[in-house]
């Protein structure tokens, strides 16, 4: 799975985009955010905030998501209007 990472989760992550291949155990965004937290303090510092959305396959979707059958997912901070 592609993941791309935007805005403060790049800066603090340190890569615009990599291959992931979690663990068959990791089944739902959530799940996906917490293995990437125990992969390093980058990452953590990346997802400490439970604002950070995420997108599987170009679709907005909630933590509760399954991953299953995505080949994208995309991480970003809220967006705020202007």
């Amino acid at each position: 799975m592609k993941a791309l990472y935007f805005a403060s989760v790049r800066e603090r992550v340190g890569r615009n985009e990599e291959e992931i291949d979690p663990p068959a155990e990791v089944v739902t965004v959530g799940d996906l955010i917490d293995w990437l937290k125990a992969r390093g303090e980058g990452y953590a510092e990346a997802f400490a905030s439970r604002s950070v959305r995420a997108a599987l396959d170009r679709v907005h979707v909630k933590r509760e998501a399954p991953l299953a059958g995505a080949r994208e997912i995309a991480f970003f901070p809220p967006m705020t209007g202007g």
